[in-house]
């Protein structure tokens, strides 16, 4: 897997002062996408150990509220295969730190299922992992700028620990 950048620094991709890793690689191909340089797989650099460690040591800080993974799309079958194991050693080594996931797959057709069209064997962990999931895809025609956290009116903003959609 390859990312774009790291914002050691972020606060517009979920509450809080964040770290945000924007992964490379992406089938939606969204019209209007604002990213669309990440739809490159080989786009960025490789994700290895020790952009992990980067990583790991960006978040150790008490300001900063945890990580958000976006892209490109960090469900595609190759990311999941790395974001997997790398989640769950931030739920492990920093359990205080919440994880938000931006997808433009749906939760519950595209992930939960079993038999959804990107449901992997490593869904399930970054499932686990994950503390809210903004997903669906961006429609340039549901564009709303009032939105917090979102681009477009169809996008949903899911507390996976609470199971139930968050208003913000």
């Amino acid at each position: 897997m390859n990312y774009g950048i790291i914002k050691k620094i972020d606060i517009a991709d979920g509450l809080g002062v964040r770290v945000s890793l924007f992964v490379s690689g992406c089938r939606n191909h969204c019209k209007g996408c604002h990213n669309q340089i990440t739809w490159d797989f080989n786009f960025g650099k490789p994700f290895t150990k020790e952009t992990e460690d980067e990583i790991m040591e960006a978040l150790k800080p008490a300001h900063i509220a945890g990580l958000t993974v976006l892209g490109g799309e960090p469900f595609e079958e190759e990311n999941q295969e790395v974001l997997a194991p790398f989640l769950e050693r931030v739920k492990k080594e920093l359990p205080n730190k919440n994880i938000w996931c931006y997808t433009g797959y749906l939760y519950d057709k595209d992930l939960l299922p079993a038999d959804g069209r990107k449901h992997t064997p490593f869904t399930n962990r970054m499932l686990a992992c994950i503390n809210v999931l903004i997903d669906g895809p961006y429609i340039e025609k549901e564009r709303d700028l009032t939105l917090n956290f979102r681009g477009s009116r169809n996008q949903r903003i899911i507390d996976l620990e609470h199971n139930c959609l968050m208003k913000l």
